[in-house]
C-alpha cells in the first residue's frame, strides 16, 4: 500500500527557510521514479491550491506566489521529494500535503504537515 509521509514544518519567522519532506513508501521497485510529485497547501477558511509539481522527466513547475522562492526537487534512490522554501512570507502558512500521481493515473495523498510562519 503506498504511503506518503511529509515532515519538516514548523515554526518559522517571515524571511526564514523549512525544507519540507514527503517519504514515499509501497511503490514496487522503479515505479517511483515514474510518479509526477506535487506540493500543495491549503491555508484556513481556503481551497487547497498547487505549489509546485515535478514530473518523471524532472521538469519542474511552480505558483506564480512563490516562483523563485521556492524549490521541489526529488531524490528517486531514497523515493522521497522536496520541497525547500525561502524568504518565506505570512501567506505561505498553511498545510502543506505532497500529492503523486502514478503513470497509471492513481492518485495518493499524504497527511500533512503545518508550516506556520509568524514573528
Amino acid at each position: 500500500q503506498v504511503q506518503l509521509v511529509e515532515s519538516g514544518g514548523g515554526l518559522v519567522q517571515p524571511g526564514g527557510s523549512l525544507r519540507l519532506s514527503c517519504a514515499a513508501s509501497g511503490f514496487t521497485f522503479g515505479t517511483f521514479s515514474r510518479c509526477a510529485m506535487s506540493w500543495y497547501r491549503q491555508a484556513p477558511g481556503k481551497e487547497r491550491e498547487l505549489v509546485a509539481e515535478i514530473s518523471a522527466a524532472v521538469s519542474t513547475n511552480y505558483a506564480d506566489s512563490v516562483k523563485g522562492r521556492f524549490t521541489i526537487s526529488r531524490d528517486n534512490g531514497k523515493d522521497t521529494v522536496y520541497l525547500q522554501m525561502n524568504s518565506l512570507k505570512p501567506e505561505d502558512a498553511a498545510v502543506y500535503y505532497c500529492h503523486a500521481q502514478t503513470f497509471y493515473k492513481l492518485n495518493y495523498w499524504g497527511q500533512g504537515t503545518q508550516v506556520t510562519v509568524s514573528s
